[in-house]
């Protein structure tokens, strides 16, 4: 076969294996967001959905009347009156003081291709209301449930010591009040829930006044979401952290939300590893010619496609296995599948020297430590370039070398050995 008809058939199967990798990691990314639709909304049955505690309200009752226009009927016909009706005015009023307390505790699940990210949580507030008219009145104070259909044990909540019961997704009351009164307000519930806790201390922009929440995880490497207030104050505790929010007098209408810490996910992993390949199986080609014209080595296309099938079955084997097996042990048996089928594939076909200590070398840079790189989020660009810079470096040295003994053997200047 003619060197130009040879490179334009390693280049056609190059492109071949670049769409059979590009059709597994559609399959992998179809089969991963499947698992996540089908089985997420099974999770989020049995464990809960993300939980957002409110703070508790309290609305002054204010007695008063309203216009309201009524059709009456008369001698002459139905005419139209305005009449005044009794009405009670609901006045938000804030809170004194908050003090809350949140203990979660990570439970991640697995399910198929997919990790989620499961928590318990103990939620425990005191809160005080301070009646600060200058006349007699009622409240109304409420507690909001995160969620009505989420699971609460141990549930507690009592205003001014007596304990009352939740209906309806929040449990409130009606009380009588004096001017200067202090009203004390207590909450407890352990419950479950996923991806992410907030706390809301208000609906829109209120005054906090003497306001107090610390959260104790059991896990490190906790997210803020984009809306969410900073802690005032971090620190390590145990296996996790703590965080604690205080403000003696702020005016906020953003929420505290920690979101659960993220993971890799094994469907997602193995769908980039599939898309990303061609690259690495490019270097590896461009590498392994090197070596092969170095060793005085011709291989043929059909070599070539044997080859890129090895570097495919490392992709196809991941893909199955990790949805089975833990991250780690799939990689693991993924490389040495790799590995032996093309090492054990070259040392028949050349030897052994160039099957272990060349081409099984290139195979665990350009496949197994670029498929790694995927590992540590934000660093394959990185790796791409550290490879690209590394095999141009390669190519110079061994051209320039082979350049350099034709010219001390006589031959023309520029020409390479012949594969």
């Amino acid at each position: 076969m003619s060197n130009p008809l040879r490179l334009v058939t390693v280049a056609l199967v190059f492109i071949l294996s670049t769409l059979a990798w590009f059709a597994l990691g559609g399959v992998t990314s179809s089969r991963t967001h499947g698992s996540r639709d089908a089985l997420g909304a099974q999770v989020e049955g049995l464990w809960g959905g993300p939980l957002e505690q409110h703070a508790p309200t309290v609305e002054r009752l204010v007695p008063s009347t309203r216009k309201e226009v009524r059709e009456v009927q008369g001698v002459g016909g139905t005419r139209t009156v305005e009449v005044e009706v009794p009405h009670v005015e609901e006045i938000a009023s804030p809170l004194a003081s908050t003090d809350v307390t949140a203990r979660l505790h990570l439970d991640r699940r697995r399910k198929g291709l997919v990790w989620y990210a499961l928590y318990d949580v103990e939620f425990t507030g005191t809160f005080t209301y301070v009646h600060r008219e200058a006349t007699p009145g009622r409240v109304r104070v409420r507690l909001p449930l995160p969620s009505p259909d989420a699971l609460y044990d141990e549930f507690r909540f009592t205003v001014d010591g007596v304990p009352l019961r939740a209906r309806g997704g929040s449990a409130e009351t009606e009380l009588e009040v004096v001017p200067g009164q202090r009203v004390a307000i207590a909450a407890h519930y352990r419950s479950r829930g996923k991806d992410r806790f907030a706390y809301v201390p208000a609906v829109g922009a209120e005054q906090l006044s003497d306001f107090r929440l610390r959260v104790q995880t059991d896990f490190a490497d906790v997210n803020f979401a984009d809306d969410s207030v900073s802690p005032t104050s971090r620190r390590a505790a145990g296996r996790g952290e703590a965080f604690e929010w205080r403000f003696r007098d702020v005016l906020t209408g953003r929420r505290m939300t920690l979101e659960m810490p993220r993971v890799l996910q094994p469907g997602e992993l193995a769908s980039e590893l599939s898309f990303s390949a061609p690259i690495s199986l490019f270097f590896f080609f461009l590498v392994l010619e090197a070596l092969a014209r170095r060793a005085a080595v011709a291989l043929h296309p059909l070599h070539f496609a044997f080859l890129a099938g090895a570097f495919f079955a490392f992709h196809l084997v991941f893909a199955y296995t990790a949805d089975r097996l833990t991250l780690p042990l799939a990689f693991g048996a993924a490389s040495l599948t790799s590995v032996f089928l093309l090492t054990s594939y070259l040392r028949t076909l050349v030897s052994a020297r160039f099957a272990y200590a060349e081409a099984g070398v290139a195979q665990l840079v350009y496949l197994v430590g670029f498929a790694l790189a995927h590992f540590a989020e934000g660093f394959t660009g990185l790796t791409v370039t550290c490879l690209a810079v590394l095999t141009l470096h390669l190519l110079m040295q061994w051209t320039a070398q082979a350049e350099r003994r034709s010219r001390d053997a006589g031959s023309e200047p520029g020409t390479l050995p012949a594969a």
